[in-house]
């Protein structure tokens, strides 16, 4: 009797070892998709994200394969990965997040799509760190312009938090998102990590572990994104002769203007150096 109950023992243990790792290893798969999603958007200079937005991003979710779950009603659910913006300019460990809602704007009879969303405020992502974001009432959102030919708008007018992109057939197409919302997968992240209960706020600290390596792969992937979007943009600023700091991505250089020439005849004069600066001159 005590034999079998120690096997039936064992043998519970062993399940739960081998759900929890055939769980972690849908995480890694998760996170390769998403980082192909990112690789792939890198090969599509026509139709893809605006360099500008992508520079600007305070954070990136990527859900790859968004999926229809209802008939008529057009409902949509997926699973994703978010990486936040650190102020010293690297990214955060990825959090796993759930994506669901009503009728997304995608294309007729598009069943699966990958989503991309561009975060370009600090108070659109606070939301999602505490728990859950709702797209168009907790933060607006946007379709998002793609290709070239909206590169130069991409710095004007572009007020919403948050800009949204499906990805079907191939390529990058702004898509509507109001009323879905984004929550935090526990239990992904709990898996992932290794660590039971643990917090949104608690990955992406700047002083936390480092990711597993698929998390690594991923952060790779985010930050291949952002140079090549920034090489975009740099490239784009040439051929169109737009050497401002805006479009160039550098910061503007202090330089003096030069003196206009004196007219033919006319008296020339020179500032003297002020030999105590800030103060009052004698009276």
């Amino acid at each position: 009797m005590l034999m079998r109950c120690f096997v039936a023992a064992v043998a519970t243990l062993l399940t739960a070892v081998g759900a929890t790792a055939v769980a972690a290893e849908r995480q890694d798969a998760k996170l390769l998709t998403a980082s192909k999603v990112l690789d792939e958007l890198l090969r599509i200079p026509d139709q893809n994200i605006p360099a500008a937005l992508i520079e600007r991003a305070y954070a990136l979710v990527v859900v790859p394969d968004v999926i229809k779950v209802g008939l008529g009603v057009g409902a949509r659910r997926g699973k994703g990965v978010l990486v936040i913006r650190r102020d010293s300019g690297e990214w955060s460990n990825p959090v796993f997040i759930n994506l669901t809602g009503g009728s997304f704007g995608f294309q007729v009879g598009v069943q699966s799509a990958d989503v991309v969303l561009v975060f370009t405020s600090r108070q659109s992502i606070e939301g999602i760190v505490g728990g859950k974001i709702t797209l168009g009432a907790d933060a607006a959102v946007a379709a998002g312009p793609v290709g070239r030919q909206t590169q130069a708008a991409t710095d004007i007018g572009l007020t919403s938090q948050v800009y949204s992109y499906s990805r079907a057939s191939g390529l990058f197409a702004g898509v509507a998102l109001d009323g879905s919302a984004l929550t935090i997968d526990k239990r992904s992240n709990e898996l992932f990590y290794g660590r039971p209960g643990v917090l949104a706020s608690e990955i992406i600290r700047s002083d936390a572990p480092s990711a597993p390596q698929t998390g690594a792969d991923f952060i790779a992937a985010v930050q291949r994104s952002v140079i090549a979007a920034a090489n975009r943009g740099a490239t784009n600023a040439a051929q169109t002769g737009d050497s401002s700091p805006a479009a160039t991505g550098s910061p503007a250089a202090s330089v003096a203007p030069e003196p206009k020439p004196a007219k033919e005849g006319a008296l020339t004069t020179y500032p003297m150096e002020d030999p105590k600066p800030g103060q009052e001159p004698p009276r």
